[in-house]
Order: C-alpha cells, then sequence, then structure tokens
C-alpha cells in the first residue's frame, strides 16, 4: 500500500474546487476605513453612538443609531449587482428614504459628510 492510501480508497485524484462565488457581500478594507473614520467623527461630534454591520449573498450593510433601541440614522449599502446600473452604493436615510446612490463611496458619503460640517460649526 502507497502512502496516502488508507482502506478503502482507490487512488483517485479529487480535484481542487475552483474560485467559487463568494457567499457574501462584504466591504474591502479601503471602504471599512472610509466609513469607519466618518463614524469616529460622527461620534466624536455626538451625532451618532453605536453601529452595525450585516453581510450576506446581495448586499453589505453599514448601519448607524443614534440610540441602540431605534431604527439607524443612516445606513450605507454595498450591492454589487447594481454595480453596472445605478451605482453599488446607496446611502438610506432614517426613514428608509434614498438619499444617494452612486458608484463611488465618497460621494456617496457626501450628504453625511455635510452634515458633520454643520455639526462642528454648531
Amino acid at each position: 500500500m502507497s502512502a496516502g492510501l488508507g482502506a478503502g480508497n482507490s487512488g483517485q485524484v479529487v480535484a481542487f474546487p475552483g474560485k467559487q462565488a463568494a457567499n457574501q457581500v462584504g466591504f474591502d478594507r479601503e471602504e471599512l476605513q472610509r466609513i469607519l473614520d466618518l463614524y469616529g467623527r460622527m461620534v466624536a461630534a455626538g451625532e451618532w453612538r453605536d453601529y452595525a454591520m450585516d453581510f450576506d449573498r446581495h448586499a453589505a450593510t453599514f448601519a448607524a443609531f443614534r440610540r441602540t433601541a431605534e431604527r439607524p440614522q443612516t445606513r450605507i449599502e454595498k450591492r454589487p449587482s447594481l454595480r453596472g446600473k445605478q451605482g453599488m452604493y446607496t446611502l438610506f436615510g432614517e426613514h428608509g428614504q434614498i438619499l444617494k446612490r452612486g458608484s463611488e463611496l465618497v460621494n456617496v458619503l457626501a450628504p453625511v459628510e455635510r452634515r458633520l460640517m454643520k455639526a462642528v460649526d454648531d
């Protein structure tokens, strides 16, 4: 008996599975860095206190809360399936309304950045 073949193995070679579609969508390092940087500045300004992230097969979501027990004040969603249409990033308001869509995260976060400028000026 040769090494590596146990009882019942007939010497079959099983191919290593190729690159498969991801089971979930996620934020890459640069996207997450930009989002968490904004989150930190909003916390320092007293606007946000908590956050949640959700990752599934279709979308990655970052939600920021003013208080933990309520609905998110802002939600950022990444849906790669919309890349060729409206852009894969969407910014949602507190009541679920779409505030901004786009293919670049910087542009989609711009309304929140402007709100941060107002909070600092007050």
